[in-house]
Parts: structure tokens; C-alpha cells; sequence
């Protein structure tokens, strides 16, 4: 949804993400084959393209695991993170073409059917060198297939946000799975150390990145170590916290968004409804708590979604005392009214 809540459909930016993609994979694969077989003329097609499909999926799913950590260290890579499924689903069906070409390479013209021959071929789970990589690589495709195929806002609206992103975390298990399929695959046929380099480095910079932005948040996650007050929590001064934006605070081991929009404060749960985007890291648009990933929006009094959509998010009571703001830790059921504290000294 946009700033005025209206459903994203395919608008402009999105055709042109798209299409810059689709000419990148199309030149990275054209660049792949030329290349390849120019250095490897006795090669077969099939073993170029696959090794190509192969390489491209592999690549891009480094570049979807980074631009999360990428979006929490810089708002500039929001955008990525917009249209970051598109880039995944993407990346599956070229996982799916590498996979397809290697079950007719190696296992299509057997006495039994491929599919079959892939789980009885190799029964060797005793070695590490005659290890059946190839299995590793199927069960990632699989878990790859479950995430493409719910990527769509229908399968997030039904199964509910929790489930959703609990079952597109498994793309950590995929690449984990990929990585093994690599090392026990293609770097003990070839031993190259110019791979096994890059595999070593694409896995520094996810790990990297994942760990720099969780350092950077760590103090998000840290129970607030003051005085309670009639069960509220101090969360800081009312002046620092940003006009229309917000303080991000963890209360009970829950992140809060506490906002303020003129004289007044209200606070919310920080994860949106629709794929549990940081709402504290958004602004008050046109009067509603506007995500930054998506523009899904909620009204900072009770949390709510504008009419006709039905989103709804846990609120906390407010109070403002000797110009601290005060939260209580308990949150109040998804889409309940909280009346927002006022600054007495502050003009509406």
C-alpha cells in the first residue's frame, strides 16, 4: 500500500526493477557461456548451462540475504527491499533450470525414472568424498519452491504474518544446504581455489552483514534499565524524540515504536502486519504511522488500518511526566483505542 493506502500494483518502479534484473540475468548468462565455452570448448551444453544457471541462482541468492542487513544499515537500499521477492522468485527458477538440466544430464536416461534414480543412485551418506551432494541440492530447491510459491501477498494474508516469515526464514537452511552441496559437489571435482575463494568470501559478506546490523541494533533488544512507575517504563524525553517519527523500544521482549506527532504520544507494536517491517523506522503520513517497507499505514491512536482494510496492531498506554515519556509494558489487544498522552507544555 501507498502513502494514501491504496494496493501496490505492478506501477513503474517495479517494471523497471524488473526489467533490469531480467537484462542482467540475460547478460550474465550470454557473458557465462561465452566465456565458458571459449575456455572449455569440449564441453557439452547442457554441462554450460546448467553450470551457468547454476552460478546465476547461487549469486542472486547472496544479494536477497544481504539486502536485509543492507536496509537496517542504510535507508538506501529500501527500494531493493521492496521488490526484494521479485529478485527471489527470480533466483528460484533459475535454481530450478540448473536442477532440471542435472536431472537430465545425470540421471535421465537410466532404467529407472529420474526422479528415482536421483534417491537410490548414490547411497554413500558414509563418505564425505562420494557424499550424494546432489540430494542436497534437491532439498534446497524444495524449501526454494515452498518460499516462491507463497511469495504473494495472498499466501501472507492467509497464513498470517508469523507463519509466513517463519517459513521464508528457511531460506537460511536453503543456503546453508547450497553451500553444502557446493563444497561436497563441484569444489571436490575441481578443486579450484579460485571458487572456493568466492564461496568463502560471498559467505564472509552475508554473515558480515548480518552480524554488523545486529550489532548495530543490539541496544534495541536490551530490557531498559530504569525505575518503573505505577507499571510504566521511562523510554527517554518527550523532545528527543523526532517530530512524526519514532523512538524504538524493547518493553516485556517486545519492540515498541513509541511516537510523537505534536503535543502528543502514542505507541504501538513495531511490527507491521504485513511482513513485520520496523514501523519505527517509518514517519506519520497524512496522520498515520506509515511503514517504510511497504506504506502500510495505522492510526497511532489505536492501531488500526483505515477503512476499508483491516490490519490491526497491538497499542500501549502512554503518559508524559516532568517531560519523560512513560509506556506501560503491557500491550493491548491488536486495534484497541489508547488515548495519547499530552504534553502540557506543548502547543497542539
Amino acid at each position: 500500500m501507498g502513502h494514501a493506502y491504496q494496493a501496490v500494483g505492478w506501477n513503474r518502479q517495479k517494471k523497471i526493477y524488473d526489467r533490469t534484473l531480467l537484462l542482467g540475468v540475460v547478460l550474465y548468462l550470454a557473458v557465462f557461456l561465452g566465456v565458458g565455452f571459449a575456455l572449455h570448448p569440449e564441453a557439452t551444453a547442457e554441462t554450460m548451462i546448467l553450470r551457468a544457471l547454476g552460478t546465476a541462482a547461487f549469486m542472486l541468492l547472496h544479494v536477497v540475504l544481504a539486502i536485509g542487513p543492507l536496509s537496517r544499515l542504510d535507508s538506501r537500499f529500501l527500494p531493493l527491499l521492496y521488490n526484494r521477492r521479485h529478485m527471489g522468485v527470480t533466483m528460484f527458477l533459475l535454481a530450478f533450470g540448473h536442477g532440471a538440466f542435472s536431472l537430465l544430464q545425470f540421471h535421465g536416461f537410466g532404467d529407472v525414472g529420474p526422479l528415482v534414480s536421483l534417491l537410490v543412485s548414490n547411497p554413500r551418506f558414509d563418505s564425505l568424498a562420494q557424499f550424494p551432494f546432489q540430494l542436497l541440492g534437491a532439498l534446497a530447491l524444495f524449501l526454494l519452491f515452498l518460499m516462491a510459491a507463497t511469495s504473494h501477498d495472498f499466501w501472507l494474508t492467509n497464513l498470517t504474518a508469523p507463519v509466513w516469515k517463519a517459513l521464508h526464514m528457511l531460506v537460511y537452511l536453503a543456503y546453508g544446504l547450497i553451500v553444502m552441496h557446493v563444497v561436497l559437489g563441484v569444489l571436490q571435482a575441481e578443486t579450484s581455489p579460485l571458487l572456493a575463494g568466492l564461496l568463502v568470501l560471498g559467505m564472509i559478506v552475508v554473515l558480515g552483514l548480518h552480524l554488523a546490523a545486529g550489532w548495530r541494533e543490539r541496544a534495541l533488544d536490551e530490557p531498559l534499565d530504569q525505575l518503573a512507575r505505577e507499571g510504566f517504563v521511562d523510554v527517554g524525553a518527550f523532545e528527543e524524540i523526532p517530530e512524526a517519527c519514532a523512538r524504538v523500544v524493547t518493553l516485556g521482549g517486545d519492540r515498541v515504536a513509541v511516537f510523537r506527532y505534536g503535543d502528543r504520544v502514542s505507541a504501538l507494536s513495531n511490527a507491521c502486519q504485513h511482513q513485520n517491517g520496523p514501523l519505527g523506522e517509518g514517519r506519520i503520513i497524512d496522520g498515520f504511522v506509515t511503514c517504510p517497507w511497504h506504506g502500510y499505514q495505522y492510526k497511532p491512536d489505536c492501531g488500526a488500518s483505515p477503512e476499508p482494510f483491516t490490519e490491526r496492531v497491538p497499542t500501549f498506554e502512554t503518559r508524559i511526566v516532568d517531560g519523560r515519556v512513560w509506556v506501560s509494558p503491557v500491550a493491548q489487544a491488536p486495534g484497541t483505542y489508547v488515548e495519547p498522552a499530552r504534553h502540557p507544555g506543548r502547543a497542539r
